[in-house]
């Protein structure tokens, strides 16, 4: 697809939510019988579904600000708004593994009360980043490294404006406003007096549409060895506009924390501390955009950074469909949703119990 027509797609998203609620489309996998009165009465069945977890709040209707409250009745609507389609951003961070309050698949299948079927839901941003690191300069006194970053839906380039952050030790710097037409290449500089991984946040907001965005992160060695993996050092999990950082084990001690936004950012407050964990206050921002979280920390001698985002995304959750065996018996919804006002897509797929 042209990048005309994936632009087109982002400016008309946001008239099409407005206009009927939101955008759903529907499809069968590999269906031998699309003509058999039956398998229809599925589909119907199972499409009012995949819109009951959507549309409905659950109970309690705030089940996902309270920790590992489990829900009565499961449903993922933000019970603040009336608009169709509106998610709550705890309920949805709480399906994802990462966090320490998330909600088990066993839970959600019994708060859901359809005992005869089996689901999978997914959320995702609406198009895609991608960050390569593809140079490095040094000299005496500093380093600059350059970034290959790619805005794409589908493999097609997607037009939109970057923000970008770079976290290392005691360092914190936020760059101006970058167009990209799907393909920018970012310089980042950093004194060698600095020691230890650091960390290029980017947030990716689509030229036609200001409540598409997408999201990454590119960790690398600065005067050091090449960072570990995601998750190493510190477990993050934001609820209820609160980040609790988790060490991973006593030799982890945790330092400063930030939260990113398309044009904010904010050192994080300490509620709490304990010899496991520390609690921060994540800002509500008044701006439109997901919000990337970082901690900082050492782990004895060795400096580092973790991050997550506020929707914790991308994720899923739910039964596996692998099997090609059970293909035939699975619907399969696609849906434009909005969580704190960012448009994501959630893929909803539903199928007879897994044997």
């Amino acid at each position: 697809m042209p990048a005309v027509s994936i632009d087109t797609f982002f400016a008309c998203a946001l008239m099409i939510i407005v206009v009927v609620s939101a955008m759903a489309g529907t499809s069968k996998l590999l269906s031998p019988y699309l003509g058999n009165p039956a398998d229809e009465a599925a589909g119907r069945r199972y499409r009012e579904i995949a819109q009951h977890v959507l549309i409905n709040n659950g109970k309690p209707e705030n089940w996902g600000q309270m920790d590992e409250t489990i829900p009565k009745a499961f449903g993922l609507a933000d019970p603040n708004t009336y608009s169709l389609y509106n998610l709550d951003v705890d309920k949805v961070s709480r399906l994802n593994s990462e966090n320490d309050y998330s909600l088990r698949y066993a839970d959600m299948f019994t708060s859901l009360g359809f005992y005869d079927v089996s689901i999978k839901i997914e959320i995702a941003t609406i198009f895609e980043i991608s960050i390569n690191l593809t140079a490095t300069f040094e000299s005496a006194t500093e380093t600059t490294y350059q970034f290959e970053i790619l805005t794409q839906k589908d493999g097609s380039p997607v037009q939109s404006s970057l923000k970008c952050y770079v976290v290392a030790e005691n360092y914190l710097d936020a760059t101006d406003y970058a167009y990209s037409n799907g393909e920018h290449y970012q310089n980042t500089t950093l004194p060698n007096s600095i020691k230890g991984p650091a960390l290029l946040a980017v947030i990716a907001r689509s030229t036609y549409n200001p409540h598409a965005f997408c999201f990454g992160g590119y960790s690398f060695g600065h005067q050091s060895s090449e960072p570990k993996s995601l998750g190493t050092y510190c477990r993050l999990s934001p609820l209820n506009h609160t980040l609790n950082a988790r060490a991973m084990d006593s030799n982890v001690s945790l330092s400063t924390a930030y939260a990113f936004t398309f044009y904010h950012n904010s050192t994080l407050a300490q509620l709490a501390t304990s010899n496991e964990s520390v609690v921060y206050e994540i800002p509500q921002f008044a701006d439109v955009s997901p919000v990337m979280l970082v901690a900082t920390g050492w782990n004895s001698t060795i400096f580092f950074e973790e991050w997550t985002t506020y929707p914790q995304i991308p994720l899923h959750i739910g039964a596996n469909f692998a099997d090609a065996q059970t293909l035939s018996d699975v619907h399969v919804y696609s849906y434009l949703i909005t969580i704190a006002s960012v448009m994501y897509r959630c893929i909803i797929s539903i199928g007879g119990l897994e044997t």
